[in-house]
């Protein structure tokens, strides 16, 4: 049953997801909350052009394939926001048409330069076949990511729930979105090489979306979004294993895809099955989120943020 444990490339792969999802927790959680889910789609196509232009001059250099995913994110979130104030094109609008032609541009690159890398490990990575190199990025990155949450934590959860309050009391409002933006880039820069283009966005948001349903508090959300992230990498990776034809990164998101309609189906602030099946439960679920109003007599019902 545990025989996976006897090969080393399994034990890589699981010590650097476990490490990646200490990271992408808290950075797919604050997405969430800040609705900016699609907004972290776009920037992992976003970052496409500078990892392949820099595969193609560097080779399957880390630190160059990282300078490059970062310089075409920034340059892509930089260009969003200068069309957006100068043009009449809104902010989404022009993220969305930066992003599919920088995803675009990116595989074209990639196909005209002959690479014997094939599309596919672009698009859907290659933890099983980490390197030393990639395994000290995912732990710099998940260093760089916990230290920076320590720091901006506060600012950034007040940003988050009151963003006209927290500009009243701090100097430097925009300082904790612009270094959280960056944490998001950096993040699908570390988990690129293990997850690819299309499928690191997938383990940022999935779990978050999943926790969401189940957590009433910040602490709550957070610890429920790294375990739901933590499972599905551990549990995806155990299925590719026995299933030798199925990729890693496709599976992992799937098993996370699993723990969000278990979540919508089950969790109180999903669809909360359980409880609408007992009849009891039913009647306290109404009675307690029922109140009236003493003037008009209608009554209120009250909603959980």
């Amino acid at each position: 049953m545990f025989e996976w444990f006897e090969y080393a490339f399994m034990v890589r792969a699981l010590v650097a997801t476990s490490v990646m999802s200490f990271a992408i927790a808290p950075v797919g959680a604050f997405l969430v909350l800040r609705r900016l889910s699609l907004a972290g789609e776009a920037m992992a196509h976003a970052i496409v052009p500078g990892i392949v232009i820099a595969f193609v001059v560097s080779g399957l250099s880390v630190v160059s394939m990282v300078i490059g995913g970062l310089t075409a994110g920034i340059a892509v979130a930089a260009l969003t926001s200068l069309l957006a104030r100068m043009t009449i094109i809104r902010e989404d609008a022009s993220l969305a048409s930066l992003y599919l032609i920088a995803l675009a541009l990116g595989i074209f690159v990639l196909s005209a330069a002959g690479s014997a890398v094939p599309l596919k490990s672009f698009l859907f990575g290659s933890i099983l076949g980490i390197d030393n190199e990639t395994l000290v990025l995912i732990g710099v990155t998940a260093t760089i990511t916990l230290v920076s949450f320590a720091i901006i934590l506060r600012p950034l959860i007040t940003n988050t729930i009151d963003p006209l309050f927290h500009e009243s009391q701090t100097k430097y409002p925009g300082l904790a979105t612009q270094w959280f933006m960056f944490l998001v880039v950096l993040n699908l820069l570390g988990a690129f090489k293990a997850l690819g283009t299309l499928m690191a966005v997938g383990l940022m948001i999935l779990p978050a979306t999943a926790a969401r349903y189940w957590a009433s508090t910040i602490t709550s959300y957070l610890l429920t979004t790294f375990g739901f992230a933590l499972l599905s990498c551990w549990i995806g990776l155990i299925v590719s294993f026995h299933l030798p034809d199925v990729p890693s990164g496709p599976a992992i998101v799937l098993v996370a895809a699993v723990f969000f309609f278990i979540s919508l189906i089950f969790a109180p602030q999903g669809f909360h099955t359980a409880a609408w099946l007992n009849p009891a439960c039913r009647w306290q679920q109404s009675d307690g989120d029922t109140n009236v109003n003493s003037e008009t007599g209608e009554k209120i019902h009250e909603k959980t943020f």
